[in-house]
Formats: structure tokens, C-alpha cells, sequence
């Protein structure tokens, strides 16, 4: 039977959501981070050298990285219902969104956070106000423009459908759902755009999505 090496908030949630739209049958070995330096166990580089989740395990196949994981299983286990068949128009579409999810929404959403852990990190008295200066810093003439871009362009991008690619409901969705949802939680605005809030409040609403928090276990994003 299929596996997720599933880590409590994390992009492995995302998983999950897939393989119950999907309807496969899985197991979950569940991780906790180390509640100091939030990062994944030691057992996980057991799995995967890396030591990150999500991975899966298929048919003596161990598969790492969001969008290879999507990618595997809807090349494996779909239909064509959660991703256009290989040489349909919108094929290219999918893939872009696929890979934008981590290589372009990802990175100032992470800095975000990075950002504001500075900020409020534990340190010498006389270290804090050098830090929070750097940390304002970056937010003011970095992260929070390339934010705006990003999430601007998205919302603009969901206002013909409400969905990534076409009029219907794909993986590309699922794959896009994280960083959605990180950004409603760090942003400050992704909030006040209404395509996004929406889809947002779409996709939490789905059966499969609120199986997979079941079984997963509810995930913080802030």
C-alpha cells in the first residue's frame, strides 16, 4: 500500500488532500517537528536523505518534492479528471501552475516568515533592536513588495474560473493551496483579494480536503 511520510504542518497535507480526491488507498507514518527549531526529526532521513516531507513510498518507489509527488500520482492513479492528459491545451498550464506553487509563490512567503522569527527570536538585549531593524528591513523593501507582485497576479489569474486551469478543478489547485493559505495567514492582504479569499474558502470546503484533515491532523500556517 502506498505510504505518505506525513509531517504535522507541512506541504504534506497537500498530499494527502490529493490521494483522497483521488480515492487511493494509503497509510500515514506521521512526524512531529521539534517544537524549538520547528524543523522535521532525524527519522525522516531514514526515508529520504534529505530528511523532508513530504515523500511517499509506491511500488518500492520513494518519490520527495511536492510537484514530483503530484505529478506521480496523478500520472499513476488519474484518469484525466485532476490533470489534463500529456498533449491538451491546457497541459502547459497545469505544469506552470504545478511548479510556480514552490519555485515563485513560495520563496517571499517563506522570507515572510523568516523574517518576523528574527524579529521576535530570543537574543542579548542589545542585539534585539540591530535585528528587528534588519528584519524590518527586508519585510519593507523585499518580501512584502514581491508579495503584492506575486499575489496581485495570482488574483488576477483566478478571476475567469476561480481555479488554476480551466473551468474545472485540478491537481494544480491542490498543489496551489499551500502557499494560498500561507499567504492568508502572513501576508496582510491576500485577504482583501477577493479571487483569492474565495478560492481559498472553496477548496476548504471540498470533502476530500476535510477527509485528509481527518486523517492528517489540523495544520497551523501563521
Amino acid at each position: 500500500m502506498l505510504t505518505v511520510h506525513h509531517l504535522n504542518n507541512s506541504r504534506s497535507q497537500r498530499v494527502l488532500w490529493l490521494l483522497e480526491e483521488l480515492e487511493v488507498p494509503y497509510e500515514i507514518r506521521k512526524y512531529q517537528r521539534d517544537p524549538n527549531t520547528m524543523l522535521a526529526p532525524p527519522e525522516l532521513r531514514a526515508i529520504h536523505p534529505l530528511g523532508k516531507s513530504p515523500v511517499i513510498e509506491d511500488e518500492g518507489r520513494v518519490v520527495a518534492e511536492s510537484g514530483a509527488i503530484v505529478e506521480y500520482l496523478v500520472d499513476h492513479y488519474d484518469t484525466g479528471r485532476l490533470a489534463p492528459l500529456p498533449g491538451m491545451p491546457d497541459r502547459l498550464r497545469f505544469t506552470y501552475w504545478l511548479h510556480y506553487a514552490e519555485g515563485s509563490a513560495m520563496p517571499p512567503l517563506l522570507l515572510k516568515l523568516v523574517a518576523s522569527r528574527i524579529a521576535s527570536a530570543p537574543m542579548p538585549f542589545f542585539a534585539k533592536p540591530i535585528a528587528r531593524k534588519i528584519a524590518s528591513k527586508l519585510q519593507s523593501t523585499f518580501v512584502d513588495p514581491q508579495l503584492a507582485l506575486h499575489l496581485h497576479y495570482v488574483d488576477k489569474e483566478l478571476a475567469t474560473t476561480g481555479w488554476f486551469v480551466g473551468s474545472e478543478f485540478s491537481a494544480a489547485d491542490i498543489q496551489m493551496s499551500f502557499p494560498m493559505e500561507a499567504a492568508m495567514a502572513r501576508s496582510g492582504i491576500a485577504d482583501k483579494l477577493p479571487n483569492i479569499a474565495a478560492f481559498v474558502k472553496r477548496i476548504q470546503q471540498r470533502p476530500a480536503y476535510k477527509r485528509a484533515l481527518e486523517r492528517g491532523g489540523p495544520y497551523a500556517l501563521g
